[in-house]
C-alpha cells in the first residue's frame, strides 16, 4: 500500500485524508500546529495516523505523494525538503479531481468568486441539473466527493488551492477579475500571483470553455502570456448575447452584474433556457458577509461586508452605496494601497470608524477627504460609534479592506460580531 502524506489537518486536510483512505492509500497527517479536537476525532474514526506540533521528516520523506493544505506557503522548510527529495506535491483540489468523472466548473478571481460560484450553482440546480458546490466554500472538494456524488461540481478555488496543479482540468474555468491580494505569499510579485490564478486553465483543451471579465487588463495580459486552448467567453455588463435583467437586492452593484453575466453564460453552456435563467436570477440569496443587509434601525441601513478583505472588494462595496455612509474599516494591512478608494470615499463617506490594532495608515490616507475619523478597539465600540454618527437615511457599512486576524478569528467571526453588535443597539 502506497503512503500518502497530508500536510495540515484543517478542512481540506481532513477531506483529503478521508478520500485517500477510501481509495486504499496508507495515510499519514502531519501538522506543524495543533489539531482541533474535532480533527483528531475524525482521524481516529478513520484509522488515520497523525502528528501535530511538528513534522517527522524521516516518515514524510517515505511518501509516494504529498497533499498540501492551502494555508501552507511554499517557502517553508518541510515543502523545500519534500521538493528536494523529488516527491510529488499536489493541492487537495488536484488530488480530489482524480476520483470523480463529474463535469467540473472552476471559478477563481481576486473578488466575486464566492458569489459567482453560489449563483452558478443556484442557476444550474434551479434548471434541473444535478450540481454540487464545494472547494473554498462549504465542504472541501475531497469531502464533498465522500459525502455525495453529483453530475457537476461548481468549485470556488483560491490562488492557494491553484498551487501545485498538475492535471486538474475543469471543463469550464472562470477568472472573475485580478487585483493585488495575498502578495506576501507570492514574493510581493503580482505577476506570480496572476500566473497562479491562470493554473485554472492550463490543462484545458479546445473542447473546454474559459470565461473571463473582458474589461480586466490584468486578465487580458495574462491570456496573452498563457497558452489557453479553451474556447474563450469574454463577458462584460454590456454583453449582447447575455442581456439579463438583474433585479435582485442580493446582486446589487456593477460588480455583481458581471458575476451574474458569468453565471448566466455557464447556464447557457448547459443549454438552459434564457427565461429560466432570468427567473432564477431573481430568486438567488446572496453570500453571507458579502454586502449582506443586516437590519434597518431608525431608517439607517446596517450592511455586513466583512468578506471584503482587500481594497478591490471594498471598492465594489463603496461603489454600490447609494446613501451617505459611515464606513467601518481596518484590520491586518496586507500592504494595502488605498489610493484607488479616495474618490469614492470623498463622494460617499461621511465618517470613518477605524477598527484595527494599527489604524495610522488609514487615518493618514483618508483624513484629507473625510472630516470625522474615530478609532474603535472592538466591534461593540465600532458599532456604537457608527450609531452615534448616523442619521436617518444613512448607511453603516462594515467593509474592512483588510484581513481580520488582529481582533477576530476570521472574517466570519468579524461579520458575526458586527451583526450581533448591531442587533444589540
Amino acid at each position: 500500500m502506497k503512503m500518502l502524506v497530508v500536510l495540515g489537518g484543517g478542512e481540506s486536510g481532513i477531506g483529503a485524508a478521508a478520500l485517500a483512505k477510501h481509495n486504499n492509500w496508507d495515510v499519514f497527517v502531519s501538522d506543524a500546529g495543533s489539531l482541533s479536537d474535532a480533527a483528531k476525532k475524525e482521524f481516529d474514526t478513520m484509522g488515520v495516523a497523525y502528528e501535530q506540533g511538528g513534522h517527522t521528516m524521516s516518515k514524510i520523506l517515505t511518501a509516494a505523494l504529498v497533499v498540501k493544505s492551502p494555508g501552507i506557503p511554499n517557502t517553508v522548510a518541510v515543502i523545500q525538503e519534500i521538493e528536494h527529495a523529488a516527491i510529488p506535491i499536489v493541492s487537495e483540489i488536484e488530488f480530489a479531481s482524480n476520483y470523480t468523472d463529474a463535469t467540473l466548473i472552476g471559478i477563481t478571481g481576486s473578488n466575486g468568486k464566492t458569489t459567482t460560484a453560489m449563483l452558478t450553482h443556484h442557476l444550474l440546480s434551479s434548471g434541473g441539473i444535478d450540481a454540487g458546490l464545494a472547494g473554498n466554500i462549504g465542504n472541501s472538494f475531497a469531502k464533498a466527493l465522500m459525502q455525495d456524488q453529483h453530475d457537476v461540481y461548481v468549485l470556488e478555488i483560491s490562488s492557494f488551492q491553484l498551487e501545485h496543479i498538475k492535471k486538474f482540468h475543469p471543463h469550464i474555468a472562470v477568472i472573475t477579475n485580478l487585483s493585488p491580494d495575498h502578495l506576501d505569499r507570492y514574493n510581493n510579485s503580482f505577476k506570480d500571483y496572476c500566473a497562479t490564478k491562470f493554473n485554472i486553465a492550463k490543462n484545458q483543451t479546445e473542447e473546454d470553455h474559459f470565461l473571463f471579465e473582458a474589461d480586466d487588463e490584468n486578465i487580458i495580459s495574462g491570456i496573452t502570456e498563457s497558452n489557453i486552448k479553451a474556447q474563450k467567453h469574454p463577458y462584460t455588463n454590456a454583453n449582447s448575447n447575455t442581456m439579463f435583467t438583474v433585479n435582485n437586492p442580493s446582486l446589487l452593484g456593477r460588480h455583481n452584474a458581471k458575476n451574474a453575466m458569468a453565471a448566466a453564460t455557464i447556464a447557457q453552456l448547459f443549454q438552459l433556457r434564457d427565461q429560466d435563467i432570468q427567473a432564477s436570477l431573481q430568486t438567488f440569496q446572496g453570500a453571507e458577509h458579502r454586502l449582506e443587509h443586516v437590519v434597518n434601525i431608525l431608517k439607517v441601513a446596517y450592511i455586513n461586508d466583512s468578506k471584503a478583505t482587500n481594497v478591490n472588494a471594498t471598492f465594489y462595496a463603496l461603489e454600490s452605496m447609494t446613501k451617505p455612509t459611515i464606513w467601518i474599516v481596518g484590520g491586518v494591512d496586507k500592504g494595502n494601497d488605498y489610493s484607488s478608494l479616495l474618490p469614492l470615499v470623498h463622494e460617499k463617506v461621511k465618517a470613518i470608524v477605524c477598527l484595527g490594532v494599527d489604524n495610522q495608515k488609514i487615518i493618514d490616507v483618508f483624513s484629507p477627504v473625510v472630516d470625522v475619523l474615530v478609532e474603535a478597539k472592538n466591534m461593540d465600540v465600532a458599532v456604537k460609534a457608527s450609531y452615534d454618527l448616523s442619521q436617518k437615511g444613512d448607511a453603516v457599512l462594515l467593509s474592512p479592506a483588510c484581513a481580520s486576524f488582529d481582533l477576530f478569528a476570521n472574517y466570519e467571526d468579524r461579520g458575526n460580531q458586527f451583526k450581533a453588535a448591531v442587533r444589540k443597539l
